[in-house]
């Protein structure tokens, strides 16, 4: 974000015009009625305006408008501004009664006080809305250029490393029958390989994957990682039956189960890894564990980084992400709206269902 925005320069500049145009207007209490009344009717018509502006920003319009509560948002603003009419009014038969009177003599009744209280409400509200959708625009705007750029950047380096597809399959096929067949473990984890390097050249091209194919490629790469450990490594891999029949965006979940492999602990201990798929009312949830130790420093890294920026694009309002840390264990918790479905058994609860777990 700019720093104009970052530093708030806009509500300071927002501000500072109300206030500077509201004593402009004001300006004759001084000689009339005494320096006193006039800060006072600056301070509480402005503090009046902040709290209902603030309130609209940052409670009404998170919780109501961004959630499409279109009538409790409009019914909740409505009574904010009612309410500052109310304490306005008040305020101003206050300081009449002390002789003050800043409205014509058309104006000064206590109906067309109100209304006038109830434009100026409705006036800086609406404005106040306008400059924080613009804001809005602006953050979008910079969080698309930065996608693009990594996009270009991903691109870029992929075409260096490109290589001929069907070259690459039957070079695999062609070490996959060198293998002696007594080789059982060599010929798995080739085969392993072999499925997730045609799920990412063949299967990610568009913008959302089947649930099935992303937990699928998932467990390759899980078996794949317990191939290459020894005894002292407990790995379990889970993924119940309501996560199927709904699409995510491709590789959106390796980064966080790359991320429980490279900083697991490698002490003499168990080495824990555990990760868990599920779905409760539209909502698929990922969970995954990993023991670890002090000295690995802190876990993450540009994988990280680049699938919160995923998130907030694909899925801004629509996803919680939380990440806790201790002295043994490292955990990161993934919630995900995702479109209606029907809960049915898909391919990776009929043909891989096991639960693993290895010493």
């Amino acid at each position: 974000m700019t720093p104009f925005f970052r530093y708030k320069v806009d509500h300071i500049i927002f501000w500072s015009a109300t206030v500077l145009f509201h004593m402009y207007t004001r300006w004759s209490m001084i000689d009339n009625f005494g320096p006193t009344q006039f800060v006072l009717e600056i301070i509480v018509r402005n503090g009046l305006l902040a709290m209902a502006i603030y309130f609209n920003l940052n409670f009404l319009i998170p919780r109501f408008a961004r959630t499409g509560r279109w009538f409790a948002y409009g019914s909740a603003l409505f009574g904010v501004i009612v309410m500052y009419v109310v304490l306005k009014d008040a305020h101003d038969v206050f300081i009449q009664r002390q002789g003050v009177s800043f409205l014509s003599d058309t104006s000064s009744g206590t109906v067309n006080q109100s209304f006038y209280n109830l434009s100026i409400a409705v006036f800086y509200v609406s404005f106040s809305v306008a400059l924080e959708l613009s804001r809005e625009w602006f953050r979008q705007r910079e969080l698309l250029q930065r996608i693009a750029f990594d996009q270009v950047n991903t691109e870029l380096a992929y075409l260096k490393a490109q290589i001929n597809p069907h070259f690459l399959f039957n070079s695999i096929n062609t070490i996959y029958f060198q293998i002696d067949k007594d080789n059982r473990i060599a010929r798995e984890m080739l085969s392993t390989f072999a499925d997730m390097l045609r799920y990412q050249l063949y299967e990610c091209n568009g913008s959302s994957i089947a649930i099935e194919k992303e937990a699928a490629y998932l467990r390759n790469y899980v078996d794949l990682q317990r191939m290459r450990r020894d005894g002292h490594y407990s790995i379990q891999f889970s993924a119940d039956s309501s996560v199927a029949g709904f699409q995510i965006a491709p590789l959106l979940l390796l980064p966080f189960v790359e991320n429980a492999f490279k900083h697991v602990s490698h002490g003499p201990n168990v080495n824990e890894i555990e990760i868990t798929l599920s779905c409760i009312d539209s909502k698929f949830r990922l969970m995954v564990l990993n023991s670890r130790e002090m000295q690995n420093g802190k876990s993450g890294g540009i994988g990280l980084q680049n699938v919160r920026r995923r998130l907030e694009l694909l899925y801004n309002n629509r996803h919680t992400l939380s990440i806790d840390e201790s002295s043994t264990h490292y955990r990161v918790q993934l919630e995900l709206e995702v479109e209606a479905f029907e809960k049915e058994a898909g391919p990776l609860e009929n043909t891989h269902r096991k639960n693993e777990t290895e010493r």
